[in-house]
């Protein structure tokens, strides 16, 4: 493959040493192209901008009309001009410093009979290559910033997706809930009214925590003190043959995963309505529900003040809500149990804040 012979364009008024500035660099692979002031390269250089053709500038100090500093400052305010080599015939260093804080690639020293030519070859192949170099940066950081943006607006769609699918499973869940409620309502048997009010309870507690990753500004987690919140409110409203007992929350701002959350939400959901069933015999009394943080472990409880051990089992039990929360408990890496101090029902459950690498099973206490 042909590469392309690369162009460099000479600023010099002197003529007679832009001419052996010619014959040397073509004998080296250059075409050479001659300005014979700062004005005329100026429009090279413009044209070239859109057209290509200039690769690298040679560009003396001392000339007529525009001096090299005046023509430098002038390059670089061209949107894709070619690297410049600042040649002249002084020895003050300071114009160097100058120069190169103008924007020159670099700086070298003339003399008049070309013996600098050489130096000048190694000036204009180092600017290309420092000039390509800076290019391919660029381009780099560019694809870097597009790739960013493109993640980003990727991201962006997912969680709009992940919102919009949250919200239709919470709205089915809730449509489910509601269709159970009409079944219970229109239910002759006491069992039958029982277990579809509970399964109604169960179902509200997992379209809850879709509701709440609606609307969260955080798809990842749930809080678990607003959660709980919102899904006592619903067995508030949802209480069995509406025995509206005093449901009580004292829960911490702690945030855990979706899939948890609904683990927690479903072992309150029936250890509340266990409690609302048979903790109290002849009315309705507290229940009290307590979210604590011990170290890395989280601590629920649900406990009422009512008969305790002493309530007979309910012959219609089928011990489904044992099942339920000892499913829950074990996905939760839980361990479940009763405190044998309180008056009433307290049953605990420990469980790490972080899901543990391999789960272990746990007894669950249940009614």
């Amino acid at each position: 493959m042909n590469q392309r012979t690369p162009t460099l364009l000479y600023i010099d008024d002197d003529g007679a040493l832009a001419r052996l500035v010619d014959r040397g660099l073509t004998r080296r692979g250059y075409k050479v192209v001659h300005a014979a002031s700062g004005e005329e390269g100026l429009e090279h250089i413009r044209r070239a901008a859109t057209t290509g053709g200039i690769d690298v500038v040679a560009l003396d100090q001392y000339m007529p009309g525009l001096d090299g500093l005046e023509t430098l400052e002038q390059i670089m305010a061209i949107p894709g001009a070619p690297p410049v080599v600042f040649v002249t015939a002084s020895q003050d260093s300071s114009i160097a410093v100058t120069a190169l804080k103008a924007g020159a690639a670099d700086y070298l020293v003339k003399d008049v009979k070309g013996d600098f030519i050489p130096l000048l070859h190694v000036a204009a192949d180092g600017a290309l290559r420092q000039a390509e170099l800076q290019k391919a940066r660029e381009e780099a950081e560019a694809e870097i910033h597009a790739s960013r943006d493109r993640y980003a607006a990727l991201a962006a769609e997912r969680e709009l997706l992940l919102r919009e699918v949250n919200h239709r499973v919470g709205n089915s869940l809730q449509i489910i809930a509601s269709l159970l409620h009409l079944q219970a309502s229109s239910a002759a048997q006491d069992e039958v009214k029982a277990a579809l009010t509970n399964a109604m309870g169960r179902v509200a507690a997992v379209a809850q925590v879709h509701r709440r990753l609606y609307t969260s500004q955080d798809l990842k987690s749930v809080v678990l003190n607003q959660y709980l919140d919102s899904l006592l409110e619903d067995l508030r409203r949802s209480a069995e043959g509406n025995r509206m007992s005093r449901l009580t929350l004292k829960a911490e701002p702690i945030e855990i995963d979706p899939d948890r959350a609904v683990a927690v939400g479903i072992i309150v959901n029936v250890l509340v309505m266990n409690a609302v069933k048979y903790a109290y015999p002849d009315g309705a009394g507290p229940i009290h529900v307590e979210l604590t943080s011990q170290g890395d472990d989280l601590l629920l409880s649900i406990s009422d003040d009512g008969v305790g051990d002493n309530v007979k089992a309910d012959p219609r039990s089928t011990g489904m809500g044992q099942r339920i929360v000892a499913a829950m408990a074990s996905k939760l890496d839980a361990s479940v149990e009763r405190d044998p101090n309180h008056s009433g029902t307290r049953v605990m459950l420990m469980f790490r804040r972080v899901p543990a690498a391999a789960g272990k099973p746990a007894a669950a206490a249940a009614n």
